[in-house]
């Protein structure tokens, strides 16, 4: 019996994707987070004025998202919605400024309340690996750690 060469070489690759392919791990990578808001406008207020977020172009040409950029290739967005109204300082997301000290000064003087994480009022945390850190709340009750780690 005789095989074509393109069959042949077929061949081959197909036995080396079933014996290859299931040894290479893809790592997933990081895109994007969404978060829940019953009111867009507060929460673009919010995300801009105080996290001074970026808004980036909206790929759904809708009027019920927002996205910003939050890292280099990563973004956030936020979407307008019924949202659940239960929310705990264990789920939160992070982001680091270069003086939490300084960051607490301009939530006093936007009248914007903070943490620490035993959700003590007016307290700054100062980890044992030796970030800062407190904590914040956007308009629909989403916890938002501020630190300085480098």
């Amino acid at each position: 019996m005789r095989i074509s060469l393109p069959k042949l070489l077929a061949g081959i690759a197909v036995c080396m994707f079933m014996f290859v392919c299931p040894a290479v791990k893809a790592q997933a990578t990081f895109n994007h987070i969404a978060l829940c808001s019953k009111d867009l406008k507060k929460s673009n207020e919010f995300y801009t004025t105080v996290l001074n977020l970026k808004i980036i172009p909206n790929p759904f040409k809708d009027t019920v998202h927002t996205w910003y950029s939050i890292a280099p290739n990563i973004a956030m967005h936020v979407i307008q919605s019924n949202c659940a109204t239960t929310k705990v300082i264990a789920d939160h997301i992070c982001f680091s400024v270069s003086s939490v000290p300084k960051f607490a000064e301009m939530l006093k003087a936007k009248n914007i309340s903070y943490c620490n994480w035993k959700q003590v009022p007016g307290q700054i945390e100062h980890r044992v690996d030796g970030v800062s850190q407190l904590y914040i709340q956007d308009p629909d009750g989403y916890w938002i750690e501020i630190n300085d780690a480098k």
